[in-house]
Order: C-alpha cells, then structure tokens, then sequence
C-alpha cells in the first residue's frame, strides 16, 4: 500500500519554480530517505505533502487522501519533526511536548518517559532557554511517543551531538519495525544511508535518480586497492589497458584505481593472473552518489 504518492507535482513561487514535476511513491512500512542540499526543494514537498503549501500543479495525496483537501484528517495520522522547531518561550519543555502530544490525541506515557531519559532531557526548565538541539528534543519526543502511522522528519537531527543522533537512529528503526512509515528529509547523507529502505535525490526541483542504495551504486566506481607478487609498475600498464578502469596508479607499492561496475569479471581475471596478495573494493558511499550528481 502506497502511503505517499505524487504525479508531476509542481510549486511556483512567483517566476521561481521550486518543484518540477516530482513523482514519489513511499509504501506502508519503508523508511524513505529524500536527499539534496538547501534549496533543492526538500522542504517545499514536505510542506505540499503536509497541506501547508498549495501545489501549483500535479497531484499529491498521503493515505489516499487529498493532502491540500484532506489535510486535517491527513495530520490525525502525520508526526512532523521540523528542521527549525519553533516553541513557547514560557512553557517548560514538559508542557510544550504535553502540548503536541494532546494535539495528536495523546501518546504512550511509559515510552514518552523513557524517550525523556534516552535524549537526556530536562523537562522542567523554560522553552526560552533551550538551545536549538534541545529544541529538537521536543519534536522528537512528543512525535516518537504518538501512535502515528507516517513520521514525516524535515532534518529531524540538525543541532544534535553525535550520542543523541543514536538515540534518534534507534527510535526510527523502532517504528519501523512496528510497521509504520518514515519519510526523511536529510542532507546528512550518513544518517540516510544506515536507515533508509529507498532513496530520492532531489535536485533544483527535480528528482534525478531514485531506489535503493544498492540499485543506485551502478551510477559510479567501485574503489580498489590491490597489492600483487608481479611488479607493480607491470600490472599497472596491464590495467589501464583495460575497459573500465580509471585513474589507475601506484602509490607506496600498492595500486590504486577505480573500477565500473561491469568490469568488475575482467579487472579480477587479470590481477588474479598477477598474484593477487591483497585486495580491497569498496563500493560508493551514499555521499560519493550524492556528489556525483551535484557535479553534473
């Protein structure tokens, strides 16, 4: 079951053009990762996808549902963790979760307890004298403690320090596991990479490539390091006479270059002819994709 559909959705603000005929289909139970830097257009969809934002043209629905027309019985189902929370300068951290929680309809107070104690929060002191990470807190706690059926996190982790993105990490994987949904808008492409099921990358308003991690490692080269009992400068004109391979060289006596995907049956019978005595490959990262796109 599709949670998240859109059809060639557009947005205009004015002469600018922020989205460009985006297709998304998030099903029930995936942890969808939507990545690009600021200003490629991540926070607007979320915005169209939450019936902030009207779209200009094209369709988008959450559950089946009208997210501009149905937005209010959309967000009975919805927790929304901001990039930037905004709270009550008065009200203690306690109250203002207490406050989005009674929004939703209420929460697990037993998890809401625990979720205080793993982010190490203090709940008693007053909103306006949090610092931005513990802001977040707040959005993360009162939304991981609801009973939602679609999480929807807009750089849910920006001001945390590395042990509470842990935390964080963790509390997506939980909800996961019980079956719900997770749309993440990130451009910590770490974070995405650990967590995500499939991937989009949006960029200047368009979608450029989406799938799994694994789909998208075809788009670049693997990195290999190798040591043989043949001279390295030899095997070195063996290579670079190969399809496939690219910046090959020969560094401290190891060779260094990288390998297309396709290649990967003709480099190995040859270094295998070589004396292979140590060999390494390692497939792109996340981030390495992320790049080459944004190169382009």
């Amino acid at each position: 079951m599709s949670v998240i559909t859109t059809k060639g959705l557009t947005k205009r603000f004015g002469k600018v053009e922020a989205l460009r005929g985006i297709d998304l289909t998030v099903e029930q139970g995936e942890v969808y990762g939507f990545i690009g830097p600021n200003g490629a257009g991540k926070s607007t969809t979320i915005r169209v996808l939450l019936g902030i934002l009207r779209a200009s043209g094209g369709t988008a629905h959450v559950f089946g549902r009208d997210c501009w027309h149905d937005a209010v019985g959309i967000h009975e189902r919805i927790a929304y963790v901001p990039g930037e929370m905004n709270v009550w300068q008065n009200l203690s951290g306690g109250e203002m979760i207490d406050l989005l929680v009674r929004m939703r309809g209420g929460s697990d107070r037993g998890y809401h307890d625990e979720l205080v104690e793993r982010f190490d929060f203090d709940p008693t002191k007053k909103c306006g004298s949090y610092s931005k990470g513990n802001k977040q807190k707040i959005a993360l706690i009162a939304a991981f403690s609801s009973d939602a059926d679609l999480f929807v996190l807009d750089e849910p982790t920006s001001g945390l320090d590395p042990l509470m993105e842990l935390v964080f990490k963790d509390c997506v994987q939980k909800v996961k596991a019980a079956g719900k949904t997770v749309f993440l808008s990130s451009h910590i492409l770490s974070e995405v990479e650990q967590l995500c099921t499939r991937i989009s990358v949006i960029k200047e308003g368009c979608i450029v490539d989406s799938g799994t991690l694994q789909e998208m490692r075809h788009l670049t080269r693997n990195s290999v390091t190798v040591t043989t009992r043949t001279d390295p400068a030899t095997v070195l004109d063996g290579l670079q006479a190969l399809v496939g391979v690219h910046a090959a060289k020969v560094l401290n006596g190891q060779i260094f270059f990288h390998m297309d995907n396709n290649a990967t049956a003709s480099v190995m019978g040859y270094l295998t002819s070589q004396g292979v005595e140590y060999l390494t490959s390692t497939p792109p990262t996340l981030e390495e994709l992320f790049i080459q796109h944004y190169n382009q």
